[in-house]
């Protein structure tokens, strides 16, 4: 279902555009999670440990993926705000060009460059066999992944939150089922837990893309304009790379971050794997209130509504501030409970440690929410250059932890990673969202002429 997000009370826009968008990102945790709970469990610390060494690198490679995808999708939503039909289906095309391409040149790098990535992160030799078993299977993959999220991407843009919440669903159910076929069945080890992953992945893409075909006609590219136009992609390049490169900063500090924790034993590893695989459940969903505000942003700048837009961002720092209380109460009292779900309770001190990373940083996410909020509305707003300087700061942060807090905290610092790196961005996202909303009313004074979707509204 199309949404014109330039009309109506943002509140509940933003309301019931995240929902779904929270609901799929929970299923879409399942990939990893299950992942973890099946190793885990079933194959044992050290199984878990190795599959948690990948983490970082995997968010490097599939973060930027992730980032790259939802830059291309935003001018779609300009321009649908802005009522432009015929330069909405040739940025379109122009994404699925940029992102075959972009995705051809990064599965070849990353499985030619895949056990060198692992050996120089300092993986632990005794987990360092399965880490790369997992890691390639992934990045063979990174086609599927790429192609959901663009497709995703692209439904979003016209105020589509519900349909890939659907897909993914399935598909979430599918990998569960065949993680624990490949996995204690056929006894494939960690390979058959990146396997089913890669699978599910591939099935969301394709019923995405069969369905948006289907029923989304006004976004298929017609004759003459599935060519690659260079003025549009040089404008989707603009915001898609820096947005990639932000994640990747963010992605590259918990590379290095890994390097840190490798460096202190593989029970550490594993303690950092189930923390941070719990703390997911509550990080993403903040980032998917983020994402929808990303659309709205974008939809009312093609609109020519920064009026709106600003009443957007107060209304979704609302929303996420509520769901961060309710976080906080969750991991701090069910921690103990929800780590269970990939540690044996016997791993005493495994909990232990993952316990202390998780209620240190459920204290502060307060900073990740306004981090998401100010970020995706600049994203939007098509400042991307500007939010990826935030991953700069974040990336900053975690190095400083990474290469002189641990040696003098151990496992204590790296708790304390996520919080510093959140404010060191918040600081700076703080006076460059300022700055570009003060821009923007200078380019779209109040007394503008209304573009037609404001003028159906008046």
């Amino acid at each position: 279902m199309v949404r014109d997000m330039t009309r109506g009370d943002p509140f509940r826009l933003l309301l019931s555009f995240c929902v779904p968008l929270i609901a799929g990102n929970i299923f879409q945790q399942l990939y990893s999670m299950v992942d973890t709970m099946v190793v885990g469990r079933g194959l044992g610390v050290g199984a878990l440990a190795a599959v948690g060494s990948t983490g970082s690198l995997n968010f490097l490679i599939i973060g930027f993926v992730q980032g790259l995808c939802s830059g291309l999708t935003i001018p779609v939503s300009q321009y649908f705000g802005a009522g432009d039909q015929r330069n909405m289906r040739r940025c379109v095309a122009n994404a699925l060009w940029l992102g075959l391409g972009g995705g051809v040149l990064l599965t070849a790098a990353t499985l030619l460059g895949g056990r060198w990535l692992l050996r120089a992160m300092g993986t632990p030799e005794d987990i360092a066999g399965q880490a790369y078993e997992y890691i390639i299977v992934i990045f063979a993959g990174i086609l599927a992944t790429l192609f959901y999220n663009l497709f995703s991407g692209i439904l979003r843009a016209v105020g589509d939150s519900k349909t890939p919440l659907y897909f993914l669903i399935f598909a979430s159910f599918l990998n569960i089922g065949l993680d624990l076929w490949f996995v204690l069945g056929l006894h494939w080890g960690v390979g058959g837990a990146a396997f089913a992953t890669v699978l599910s992945q591939l099935l969301s893409a394709a019923l995405c893309g069969v369905y948006l075909c289907r029923r989304f006609r006004l976004l298929l590219p017609q004759k003459g304009e599935w060519g690659l136009d260079r003025g549009l992609a040089k404008k989707e390049l603009g915001i898609g790379l820096p947005m990639a490169l932000q994640t990747s900063f963010t992605a590259l500090g918990s590379v290095i971050l890994q390097v840190a924790v490798n460096s202190l034993g593989s029970g550490y590893v594993a303690a950092m794997t189930a923390g941070m695989r719990v703390q997911g459940l509550f990080i993403h969903p903040m980032e998917m209130i983020g994402i929808a505000l990303a659309t709205y942003c974008g939809q009312n700048l093609g609109a020519r509504r920064i009026d709106r837009v600003r009443q957007g961002v107060r209304r979704a720092m609302c929303i996420i501030m509520v769901f961060v209380g309710a976080s906080w109460a969750i991991v701090t009292f069910g921690g103990p409970y929800l780590l269970l779900l990939f540690v044996s309770p016997e791993e005493t001190l495994v909990i232990q440690r993952a316990l202390l990373l998780l209620r240190i940083g459920a204290s502060c996410y307060p900073l990740l929410g306004v981090l998401f909020v100010l970020r995706n509305a600049m994203q939007g707003l098509g400042f991307s250059v500007q939010a990826m300087m935030a991953g700069v700061m974040e990336f900053t942060a975690r190095i400083f932890v990474a290469f002189v807090l641990v040696n003098l905290w151990d496992f204590l610092a790296i708790c304390f990673t996520n919080p510093l790196s959140w404010l060191l961005a918040d600081i700076f996202l703080f006076f460059a969202y300022f700055f570009c909303i003060r821009r923007l009313n200078r380019s779209y004074p109040p007394d503008a002429v209304p573009l037609p979707a404001q003028a159906a509204e008046q």
